[in-house]
C-alpha cells in the first residue's frame, strides 16, 4: 500500500483538488492513503483563509483525503521555498509517506527534477548576486541564472505550480528523504485566472464565496455542504477587510525591531513597511505604499501578517517540531497507529498534550492559537468570536 503525501491549502477545496487526489490514487493504487500537510487559518499568499483550518480539513477528508495535519504558521506564511520545506519535512518525518504528489503546469517530472538539482548547486547563490545588483527581484535573478545553466528548460520556472513543484523536489533531495515524487498536470483555470468550465481556480472561488455567489457546481458536494453550514452559522467566508482594523492596530503597536525581524525583511524592506503601516489608512494602502518593482506583492502581504502575528524569520528554520492532526477518516486512523510507532516527531491528537512537549513546540502552538483567536474576529456572528477554541478543538473524525 502506498502512502501519498500532499502539501495543500484547500482554500477552498474544489474539483481540481478532487481530481488531483483521484489521479494520484489511480497512479499509485486505489488502496493508497492520502496524508495532507495543510496551512492553518492564514495562508501563503498572506491572507486569512476563507474558512478556518478545521473546516477546510473536514472538507478534505469528506472529499478523498484520509489524514490532514496542520502546517504551522511560520512555514504556512513563508516563501515558496520555506513553505515547501516545512510541508515536505513534516510529511517525511511521519515515517510512513512513500510518495509526494503535487500539481504542475508541465505535468512532466524530468525537467522539474533537473531544475531542482541545478538550484541546489552551491554556486547558485553567488551567481544570483550580480543580477540582484541590477535591481531586479530575486525570482527574476534566479530565473536568469537557470536560463544561463539550462537554456529553454528554465521556462518551466515561470509558472506558480511548477515553481512550487521544484521547491518540493529540492526539499526532498536536501532533506535526504526516501520519498518518490509524482506530478499531476493542473486541470482547468490557471492560477488566479477565471475559468470557463467546472474547474475553477481557488482565487476565483474565494471571490465568488465572499460575494455570496453560488459555487456548488465547482466544489465537491460534501465540501459545499460544509461551507454552506459554516456560512449559515456566521463562521465565514472570512474577508481580509473584516480583520483590517485588528491587523492595523497590531501593526501600529509593533515597534521597528518587530518589522525588521519579520521574514524577508532584508534590504531595508522591514523599515519601509514599518513607516507605511504607521501612516496608511488601509492594508491595501500599506501594500501600495511599500511596493516597488523589486518586491512582489505576496511578499509584502506575508510580511505584514507575520508582523501582526509576531512571526520572526528564524521561526521557519528547519522543519516543524510536531504534527498536529486536524481531521481523519477511519482509514486514516488505522495509519495513525503506524505513524505513532514510526514518526520522528510528536503527533498531537489532543491540544492539551502540547503541554508535554518542549518549550519551542509549546511556543509554536501558542502562536497558532493566538492567530486563531485573531482569525475568528472576522466572523459575522459575534457569539462565534470567542477565543481559546484552538485549545479545545480536537481532530474531526469522519
Amino acid at each position: 500500500m502506498k502512502i501519498i503525501g500532499i502539501i495543500c491549502e484547500y482554500n477552498p477545496f474544489h474539483l481540481g483538488h478532487l481530481y488531483h487526489i483521484a489521479e494520484s490514487r489511480r497512479l499509485a493504487g486505489e488502496d493508497s492513503v492520502i496524508v495532507c500537510a495543510m496551512s492553518g487559518d492564514f495562508v501563503q499568499r498572506g491572507e486569512a483563509a476563507i474558512f478556518n483550518k478545521h473546516v477546510r480539513a473536514e472538507a478534505a477528508v469528506r472529499s478523498g483525503a484520509d489524514l490532514v495535519f496542520e502546517l504551522p504558521l511560520p512555514w504556512a506564511l513563508s516563501s515558496a521555498e520555506g513553505f515547501a520545506r516545512g510541508g515536505v519535512g513534516l510529511l517525511g518525518s511521519l515515517g510512513v509517506v512513500t510518495h509526494l504528489s503535487f500539481g504542475s503546469e508541465s505535468g512532466n517530472l524530468e525537467p522539474l527534477q533537473r531544475l531542482a538539482e541545478a538550484l541546489l548547486h552551491p554556486s547558485v547563490d553567488e551567481r544570483i548576486k550580480p543580477h540582484l545588483e541590477t535591481g531586479i527581484p530575486y525570482a527574476a535573478a534566479r530565473q536568469k541564472v537557470m536560463e544561463e545553466e539550462l537554456g529553454e528548460l528554465a521556462e518551466h520556472m515561470k509558472t506558480p505550480n511548477n515553481i512550487l513543484a521544484v521547491e518540493y523536489l529540492k526539499a526532498i533531495y536536501d532533506l535526504g528523504l526516501d520519498i518518490q515524487p509524482m506530478t499531476i498536470p493542473r486541470k482547468g483555470a490557471g492560477h488566479d485566472m477565471p475559468g470557463r468550465d467546472a474547474y475553477r481556480s481557488a482565487s476565483e472561488l474565494r471571490a465568488m464565496l465572499r460575494a455570496g455567489m453560488e459555487v456548488d457546481e465547482f466544489i465537491p458536494p460534501a465540501a459545499a455542504e460544509i461551507y454552506r453550514r459554516e456560512a449559515e452559522q456566521g463562521r465565514g467566508p472570512v474577508k481580509m477587510e473584516d480583520l483590517e482594523t485588528a491587523l492595523l492596530s497590531r501593526l501600529r503597536f509593533s515597534d521597528k525591531e518587530r518589522f525588521e525581524r519579520a521574514p524577508d525583511a532584508s534590504e531595508g524592506l522591514g523599515n519601509r513597511l514599518y513607516r507605511c503601516a504607521r501612516m496608511e489608512p488601509t492594508l491595501d494602502a500599506v501594500y501600495s505604499a511599500a511596493k516597488t518593482k523589486r518586491y512582489a506583492m505576496s511578499r509584502l502581504r506575508r510580511m505584514t501578517i507575520c508582523v501582526a502575528l509576531g512571526i520572526t524569520a528564524e521561526m521557519s528554520a528547519g522543519i516543524p517540531p510536531y504534527a498536529r492532526l486536524l481531521a481523519a477518516t477511519e482509514k486514516g486512523r488505522e495509519l495513525l497507529r503506524e505513524i505513532g510507532e514510526r514518526s520522528l516527531m510528536p503527533v498531537v491528537t489532543k491540544p492539551a498534550s502540547i503541554k508535554k512537549l518542549d518549550a519551542a513546540s509549546r511556543e509554536l502552538f501558542e502562536l497558532g492559537s493566538a492567530a486563531h483567536d485573531l482569525y475568528v474576529l472576522g466572523y459575522a456572528v459575534k457569539q462565534e468570536r470567542r477565543g481559546g477554541r484552538d485549545w479545545t478543538n480536537g481532530p474531526i473524525i469522519c
